[in-house]
């Protein structure tokens, strides 16, 4: 079955920046999809009956593979949906050394990993932003961080506030880096990151948190403002104004309850064939592990307090892939290695 005949599934909720990601992309590459949105924080029960663990946002669900991480997803969606006239290519990172290098390594470690720019965007929120003073919010959050639930919340409006100058040194200076190095093209200034005709890979990776940040109103004007950095604020405008064109294009996505999106998963077929576990993986070798282990498998940087159970699928330098149990089916997780950690499931062996 070709992959476009699978039903594609992106659980999230509507102001999910890392979500926000995903859903350009799609719209970007003309890919129909079915969402099925969710709460901002758990439960969240219709991730659950897949038999799903993991409790950050979003998910992608294609046919019967369900994948984690928007890092991932991106990397996922390029390798299944090949350019084509139906999807055209977003000119993809992996056309040249350097996206390669700015996609894969720079860019998404910059922005994405603790204590890089997203986690500086945090703690500018602004003091009243709606939703974010809510105790059950920062109950949510701090389970995520792996804090107890009533231990006094890192992202409180008080804990935000005594955070907030450190974090605007931080955003500034990424701000001052795009706006005079690959904003800046020699001098002569570039509509997209690696000064390609459409956006990029790279231009998602690194937009995004500025495209949030600035909604927020949670930068200031006098000095993060248009006035301050007009190349940055010209090319979130460009990329914001293209996104909007695309989304109208590719028609707005089909809505699913849970019950209708786990259907339609589990009655599907899987979008990538079974892999294989390299033994000579320094994990794999260390931890003695081999295809149809039960493992465990859970991020490290937050929510790490949820845990993947199943069958060891396959295991490679850049993924990996479990077989897990839900309501009326099997699916394969996929998480990114990097950033996730993979053990045997000691007590589920010993219950054989």
């Amino acid at each position: 079955m070709a992959t476009e005949d699978l039903p594609i599934v992106l659980y999230h909720y509507v102001h999910s920046p890392y979500a926000r990601r995903v859903v350009w992309y799609l719209n970007l590459r003309k890919i129909p999809y079915t969402e099925c949105l969710q709460p901002p924080i758990l439960p969240r029960p219709d991730v659950a009956q897949l038999g799903v663990a993991y409790r950050r946002i979003p998910l992608l669900a294609i046919g019967r593979d369900v994948y984690l991480d928007t890092r991932l997803i991106l990397q996922k969606l390029e390798a299944l949906f090949p350019a084509s006239e139906a999807h055209p290519s977003l000119a993809a990172a992996s056309d040249n050394a350097e996206g390669r290098a700015l996609h894969s390594g720079l860019l998404s470690a910059w922005t994405n990993d603790a204590g890089g720019l997203f986690w500086n965007g945090v703690f500018l929120m602004p003091a009243d932003l709606p939703g974010t003073n809510d105790p059950k919010f920062l109950a949510d959050r701090a389970e995520m961080m792996g804090l107890p639930r009533d231990a006094p919340s890192p992202i409180s409006r008080e804990a935000r506030a005594a955070r907030r100058p450190e974090a605007l040194c931080e955003v500034a200076e990424a701000m001052h880096l795009l706006e005079s190095t690959l904003l800046a093209g020699g001098g002569n200034g570039r509509n997209w990151l690696l000064g390609t005709e459409r956006p990029t890979l790279v231009d998602i990776e690194a937009v995004f948190v500025f495209v949030w940040l600035a909604a927020m109103g949670a930068l200031p004007k006098d000095t993060m403002g248009p006035a301050a950095f007009p190349r940055l604020y010209g090319w979130m405008g460009r990329f914001i104004k293209m996104a909007e064109a695309a989304e109208k294009e590719n028609g707005a996505a089909k809505s699913a309850s849970g019950d209708e999106a786990a259907k339609a998963i589990f009655g599907s077929a899987f979008a990538e064939a079974e892999g294989s576990v390299d033994g000579s993986n320094p994990i794999v070798v260390a931890e003695g592990l081999k295809k149809g282990d039960l493992v465990k498998v859970w991020p490290t940087d937050s929510g790490s307090g949820h845990k993947e159970s199943g069958k060891l699928v396959s295991m490679s330098l850049k993924e990996i892939v479990v077989e897990v149990q839900g309501k009326e089916g099997s699916v394969r997780v996929h998480a990114p290695r990097h950033g996730f950690k993979v053990k045997k499931d000691v007590e589920a062996s010993s219950n054989l």
